[in-house]
């Protein structure tokens, strides 16, 4: 596993720099801005593997914005979930960034209070058990009651900046497996954490462990677009 230590000392310098009244956008050039939303539509991915090109987009300057910024060192490795769709389908993909690899591709569980088959409401609170949207870097693993877990530090405040303090993190659990799927029509759910399928979780867990890029996207949560990392005049959503 790898050692995270400095990617809570950097982000802490993010969100006090949010505090300041100094934007994540603003802490990187109008030039690496640029950079990024042309990587971002550069097409620059083989396979986007069903993802909306338009979401992956967002995420891609994003991932960029968050690089060039200098507040963190990230690794070449962006996840998106698209909790617009339902938690049957794999709605969890994982890129190479920079050789345009699709590394994974994965059914993912939402939060208990975030819906059933379908994610309709999201929460950054305590005691919620919703999942929380918007742009998160994945930080170091520990051993929790799920076994070996990732923390997520969320990077949006008022959206997502509570993950670290309510333990959502990315876990593996016995609800999200096609045996699940096909009793209940969907998957199990968390109390808001991202959970993977054990047979495939530790390799996903092993391609993301400090230092990944992780944004989390539903189609109907215009708060989203608000975001520092993921606002952009110049990428529409269809």
């Amino acid at each position: 596993m790898r050692v995270a230590s400095s990617c809570v000392v950097t982000l802490s310098a993010l969100l006090a720099g949010a505090l300041l009244g100094v934007t994540p956008v603003q802490a990187a050039t109008d030039a690496a801005t640029d950079a990024a939303t042309e990587a971002a539509t550069s097409g620059s991915v083989v396979d986007l593997a069903g993802l909306d090109p338009a979401i992956f987009a967002r995420a891609r300057l994003a991932f960029e914005r968050i690089r060039a910024s200098g507040l963190h060192a990230v690794r070449p490795v962006l996840a998106v979930i698209d909790y617009s769709l339902p938690s049957t389908a794999q709605r969890m993909w994982v890129f190479n960034v920079d050789t345009g690899a699709l590394l994974h591709h994965e059914r993912v569980a939402h939060g208990r209070g975030t819906g059933a088959l379908y994610a309709t409401r999201f929460s950054n609170r305590h005691g919620s058990h919703q999942s929380s949207l918007g742009t998160f870097v994945v930080g170091d693993a520990y051993r929790g009651k799920h076994g070996r877990s990732l923390r997520l530090h969320g990077l949006d405040r008022g959206l997502n900046d509570n993950a670290l303090a309510r333990a959502v993190v990315i876990h593996a659990a016995d609800y999200v497996t096609d045996a699940v799927v096909k009793v209940q029509g969907r998957l199990g759910r968390s109390w808001g954490c991202p959970a993977l399928d054990p047979a495939v979780a530790h390799d996903v867990m092993d391609t993301l462990e400090d230092g990944a890029v992780l944004v989390a996207w539903h189609r109907d949560q215009p708060a989203l677009l608000q975001s520092p990392w993921l606002r952009s005049e110049r990428l529409a959503l269809r």
